[in-house]
């Protein structure tokens, strides 16, 4: 009898607790709650992983004249846009015409020299040939001798004309490339020597931009370089230019084991890239999802604070339906974790999940998303 009423009172306890909580269930879905969410985007290959850089010319020289004298010209002026063959400055050349002048005299010195010389020689060649006792064989010996010291008088001459012909030229400074003048060194009538540094000119046609890799991702660099990159410059954040990998540096940096990969790009249509320019690349979308395939970082990136377990250590997130406004839970796996979160699977972009407080919800319960 008395274990009879001990089952009796047991019974009625757990059909006590049973409603209780049964009508704490309803209680709460019945409540509006407030809650944190996101939604979901495209998720990021690779964790959103960004290397900084700076903008480089791919051109980029020091001018100078090659002979020394007073400038009679500059030209152009700091930001002037020059063609391949453009004047940028110029010498006064008078000294050095006054040499070439003289250069061309010497030489048609030198040919009349020449000619006389070559005519003695026949002439006395002919005679020793006919009667050998008519003039020596040290005079034909002579002769020969004066027709190759004028021979080499002509191409002594010559050599000078050249090199004078060439002062001359050097005496116009142009540009070796399109590109855009950055810096002038100095003014006009300045007197300057040969190699002085005279402009400063950039090839800006197409840019470069150098990032630092770490070591651990050097074996990826391959993918990125068979499908390509991009670049975001900090002063137009919205636009993305696309760039093809240039070089790879075979060497690491000794303090912080980071290898140089140099990008380059050609001028967007929406702006123009300056050198010294700051901003940012990464591989683009294919080459990154190939990257994250290889190191495990495959997934959709979200706050931990919105992963919850039950049934046993499984992990779920809870879902909003955009119509209802009730959450139901949706499981995931948990590939990974990143500094900002965790990147899981089994998530649809364009959905809308609790970020925070997903503990206290329960299945169906409809909740109103925070600003």
């Amino acid at each position: 009898m008395k274990n009879q009423l001990m089952l009796i009172l047991l019974l009625m306890t757990t059909l006590l607790v049973l409603v209780t909580c049964s009508e704490k269930e309803a209680i709460i879905k019945d409540e509006v709650r407030p809650v944190k969410a996101m939604k979901l985007a495209d998720p990021e290959p690779f964790g959103g992983r960004w290397f900084p850089g700076k903008a480089t010319a791919t051109q980029e020289v020091n001018l100078s004249f090659r002979v020394s004298g007073r400038v009679e010209r500059i030209p152009v002026d700091v930001g002037a846009e020059v063609k391949q063959g453009d004047l940028l400055a110029r010498l006064d050349p008078q000294d050095y015409q006054v040499e070439l002048n003289n250069a061309e005299a010497q030489v048609g010195k030198a040919s009349a020299g020449l000619d006389l010389a070559e005519s003695e020689y026949a002439r006395v060649a002919r005679v020793y040939d006919k009667d050998p006792g008519a003039v020596s064989s040290s005079m034909v010996d002579v002769r020969r001798a004066q027709l190759d010291t004028a021979k080499a008088q002509v191409a002594s001459a010559k050599a000078a004309l050249e090199k004078a012909t060439d002062n001359l030229g050097y005496t116009s400074l142009k540009a070796p490339f399109n590109g855009v003048v950055v810096e002038k060194f100095v003014e006009q009538f300045e007197d300057v020597q040969a190699k002085q540094q005279i402009i400063r000119l950039l090839d800006i046609s197409s840019i470069e931009f150098t990032v630092q890799i770490p070591e651990t991702l050097m074996e990826h660099v391959d993918k990125v370089v068979a499908i390509g990159a991009y670049v975001v410059f900090d002063t137009y954040p919205g636009v993305k230019v696309p760039a093809r990998i240039k070089e790879v540096g075979k060497e690491a940096s000794k303090t912080t084991r980071t290898y140089p990969v140099t990008l380059i790009m050609d001028q967007p249509d929406a702006f123009k890239i300056l050198p010294g320019m700051a901003g940012k690349a990464r591989g683009d979308k294919s080459a990154s999802v190939k990257v994250a395939e290889d190191v495990g970082m495959v997934g959709i990136e979200i706050p931990v604070s919105a992963i919850f377990a039950e049934d046993g250590g499984k992990s779920f997130v809870w879902i909003i339906d955009e119509q209802t406004m009730k959450v139901s839970r949706q499981k995931v796996k948990v590939v990974n974790l990143t500094e900002q979160g965790a990147l899981v699977t089994g998530l649809e972009t364009g959905r809308w999940i609790v970020t925070a407080g997903v503990n206290t919800l329960v299945e169906g319960q409809q909740v109103r998303i925070l600003e």
